[in-house]
């Protein structure tokens, strides 16, 4: 049994990943916060029998194994770095840094630890998606030529903080949700983006300068465009990946989502479609992924490699909604 250290007591914890250690034979040895009192009932409310205050008290544990980092992300770097000196397997939340640098070198880290480092990128466990990469494989709907995700959501208000009013903890929307478009059109095209162009938009949700909704295009290597649209601030929208090729599309609706929910229509000469899927909790196979790593029988499903890339990705985005002009995106690894 993998024994979890918990560095942040978070919500996206509390709501989906405490429940899917759980589920897939992890146990929750202990939960940091630095708030006391904070720690002290979150730890009772989850069922968790230990909380602590400091990092060291979570990585120099001999009865933890692995940790689970879902602290605000300028904290991401160090806390990533104390983890792997101390030979505990890391699960990190995305972005996985404020820079390329520090998220190569948490990536660079957990290599010379020995240790399996993961980001927390979970549509790419979704069925949906899976359903997606196996029809383009598959060549059902001929060369891929473009694709569209609509993610643009409403943020609720238990969210509605840091992200909204940070930019020093890497608040806005591009941090926060393109870096979920880029790895899910990763997964699912099965190549890397080359370049961004983008603009931002600040709607009343964001402060301190910080953008709540966004559009662009990522070109690919292999030549496909992908146009997104991500927000914050879009409270009746729903959410879709479309990808067109040659011979056909593929239309998923309702699928940027940590639900175990949507569906995918395959349209081409022959009419439309519905793919079969086995829909599965998303974060449940993301676990069961990383225990199966921490074992040595695979790797994780969203390694560290893949969170630099949606890093890369999303602070080109960044750099051009502020310079309105085309950004490479390369993420050095």
């Amino acid at each position: 049994m993998t024994r979890w250290g918990l560095i942040g007591a978070s919500t996206i914890a509390k709501e989906w990943v405490i429940g899917a250690i759980r589920a897939t034979g992890g146990e929750i040895a202990s939960v940091m916060s630095t708030n006391a009192e904070r720690g002290k009932a979150y730890a009772a409310e989850q069922g968790i029998a230990k909380s602590v205050t400091t990092l060291a008290e979570i990585v120099d544990d001999p009865d933890i194994d692995a940790v689970y980092i879902s602290t605000t992300n300028e904290l991401h770097r160090d806390q990533a770095l104390a983890a792997a000196k101390a030979g505990k397997h890391i699960l990190c939340e995305k972005p996985l840094a404020m820079s390329l640098d520090d998220a190569r070198a948490m990536v660079q880290a957990a290599r010379d630890a020995g240790v399996v480092m993961a980001t927390n990128h979970h549509l790419r466990n979704a069925a949906t998606h899976g359903a997606m990469r196996e029809a383009i494989k598959a060549g059902r709907i001929g060369t891929p030529l473009s694709a569209r995700v609509f993610h643009a959501v409403y943020l609720p208000p238990h969210l509605q903080g840091w992200r909204l009013d940070r930019p020093e903890a890497g608040g806005g929307v591009i941090l926060d949700i393109t870096v979920h478009d880029t790895d899910t059109l990763r997964f699912v095209l099965d190549d890397d983006p080359a370049e961004a162009i983008a603009f931002a938009q600040a709607g009343g949700m964001g402060k301190a300068g910080l953008e709540d909704a966004v559009m662009g295009v990522l070109r690919f290597r292999n030549g496909v465009i992908a146009q997104f649209h991500d927000g914050f601030t879009t409270e009746f929208a729903e959410t879709g990946l479309e990808v067109h090729g040659t011979d056909g599309s593929l239309i998923g609706r309702n699928v940027m989502t940590q639900r175990a929910a949507g569906t995918v229509t395959l349209r081409d000469a022959s009419g439309e479609q519905e793919l079969p899927l086995d829909h599965r909790n998303l974060y449940e196979t993301a676990l069961a992924a990383f225990h199966s790593a921490i074992k040595g029988d695979g790797k994780p499903s969203a390694t560290g490699e893949d969170g630099v890339w949606s890093l890369a990705a999303g602070l080109a985005v960044v750099e051009a909604a502020r310079t309105g002009q085309a950004v490479r995106i390369e993420p050095g690894i």
